[in-house]
């Protein structure tokens, strides 16, 4: 019998710069324990978080602010699984179960990923059509499908 799956119940965040809407740039990091692997900022959420509460947790550790507006919220949770020398490293877990948000900076929010814990040693602002030139190989299926989604209802 095949053991099902753990997915580990995690947060992500498609961030746009406080120009939005008129110049719609995505943030996109750097992860400092993995060469070139870029992303959005995500992270687990904790037992007793909703998912916006762990969004905003994850964004002070990750980014150093959560001085954002929600502007949009995928409908579903959506999975992916890791790669074979990830899921080593994230054991028990398989993969993650995602809830994504699309948000914009505020106006005076800072971005500092000098942060308790530092995940990333540098961002960069792109434009939508050169995210995937830069995004991880394993987590393009579901960046396109968050980034179409959020296209289609007219967000970006």
């Amino acid at each position: 019998m095949e053991v099902p799956k753990q997915y580990r119940p995690n947060v992500a965040a498609v961030i746009v710069s406080a120009a939005y809407p008129f110049k719609c740039e995505l943030f996109i990091a750097s992860r400092n324990d993995i060469v070139d692997a870029w992303q959005f900022p995500q992270g687990g959420i904790d037992s007793g978080e909703t998912p916006r509460i762990a969004l905003l947790r994850e964004l002070e550790e990750e980014i150093g602010t959560n001085e954002i507006e929600i502007i949009g919220e995928y409908p579903h949770w959506l999975q992916y699984d890791f790669p074979q020398k990830i899921a080593q490293k994230m054991y028990p877990f398989d993969g993650q179960t995602q809830k994504y948000f699309l948000v914009r900076l505020k106006k005076d929010a800072k971005i500092n990923l000098a942060t308790k814990e530092p995940e990333f040693c540098s961002f960069k602002f792109v434009e939508i059509s050169k995210v995937f030139d830069y995004i991880t190989y394993f987590k393009r299926p579901v960046y396109k499908q968050v980034l179409d989604y959020f296209k289609k209802e007219g967000y970006l």
